[in-house]
């Protein structure tokens, strides 16, 4: 409700427990059908109800700390008429770079990361530390790896191309759904966001402590 430019917020969901507690404090819902594999065929569904909207942003549920700016970024990157999908990229600083290898190291997921070309469009995904770096890098030097934010823009063409792919052995092993576009030869922008404040995802049931500590220093109930 903070991101500018958007006509309409709708919380998307095949669970009546969540449609219930959405409603409660206001939200707009949208039951999408159980059949929805993933947050892209969810969206794909609300699309298909909302014929007058062509622009869809996929706000993930597990990252309630994602700052409106990253939001309007994204947004932002449509300007650029031949973008069809969209996702964040925030650059990893020593100590963010030390979290997720030391995740990786003790068999958690700690977020994923996103290698690109030198024309912001993804070369590939991956709950791995992608690419290689020292143990050790040094601070003097700006680090070429990316923490993917979950977060993705859409233009409604990209959707309805999404539910005629087919899913791919990367998608599966990876369990990254948008993996499915660029096993099919589409291509995905992705946009340099930085950090304002405090950005933590619900990857693993540690996090859930974390992101309640943060939210209620924020005042959210």
């Amino acid at each position: 409700m903070k991101v500018r430019g958007v006509d309409r917020v709708v919380v998307a969901t095949d669970d009546d427990r969540i449609a219930r507690e959405c409603t409660r404090f206001g939200a707009e819902v949208i039951m999408t059908p159980e059949s929805c594999g993933n947050g892209t065929e969810r969206c794909a569904w609300v699309a298909s109800q909302c014929p007058e909207y062509d622009l869809f942003i996929n706000f993930q549920g597990d990252a309630p700390l994602t700052p409106p700016n990253f939001c309007e970024a994204l947004i932002g990157a449509f300007d650029d008429v031949a973008v069809q999908v969209a996702t964040p990229a925030l650059r990893c600083t020593g100590d963010a770079l030390y979290r997720l290898k030391n995740d990786r190291r003790n068999g958690r997921v700690g977020g994923t990361t996103v290698v690109f070309n030198h024309s912001a469009d993804a070369l590939y995904f991956s709950k791995e530390v992608l690419p290689h770096t020292s143990d050790e890098p040094s601070e003097l030097v700006e680090l070429p790896v990316f923490h993917h934010v979950g977060l993705y823009g859409y233009r409604r063409a990209a959707l309805e191309s999404y539910l005629t792919m087919k899913r791919g052995p990367l998608e599966m092993f990876e369990g990254l759904e948008q993996l499915r576009f660029l096993e099919n030869g589409g291509t995905i922008r992705c946009v340099e966001v930085e950090e304002r404040g405090d950005f933590w995802e619900l990857n693993n049931p540690s996090d859930t402590a974390i992101i309640e500590k943060v939210l209620a220093e924020q005042g959210v109930e």
